[in-house]
């Protein structure tokens, strides 16, 4: 299992890779073992302004869906066109490259302090086993 160094993690499985002013999200590489394949992606908040903890989207495998949780409040700018069923519809690059391409969403930080609240990749690793 993956566990990058230079990414920030939450307790419902997200990732977040801050790039300045904007970050990249997604779910974990040991979230979407545990999901299993996925076969679709909804996000419908797309320019909302949403707080640390509100459900932006969801991810839907075989068995379950799941929703997703922003790990610090921003603006969602960008719902990764390769999920989104209206034009790449391949949700199954959470599965093959969770922190590369399978990237969810993409947001502009409102709240960057809140970062330093998220776990480090050593204390993810632990909480995951």
């Amino acid at each position: 299992m993956n566990f990058p160094e230079n990414l920030k993690y939450t307790r419902e499985h997200e990732w977040i890779r801050i790039e300045g002013d904007n970050a990249y999200v997604g779910i974990t590489d040991f979230a979407q073992g545990e999901l299993g394949d996925l076969v679709y992606v909804e996000v419908e908040s797309v320019g909302e302004t949403l707080k640390k903890d509100d459900i932006f989207g969801t991810v839907e495998a075989v068995k379950t869906t799941s929703d997703l949780f922003m790990p610090i409040s921003g603006e969602i700018l960008e719902f990764n066109p390769e999920l989104d069923e209206s034009h790449g519809d391949n949700p199954g690059l959470i599965n093959t490259d969770p922190y590369g391409a399978g990237w969810i969403i993409k947001i502009r930080l409102t709240e960057p302090a809140e970062a330093d609240q998220l776990m480090s990749a050593a204390d993810y690793q632990s909480m995951v086993g």
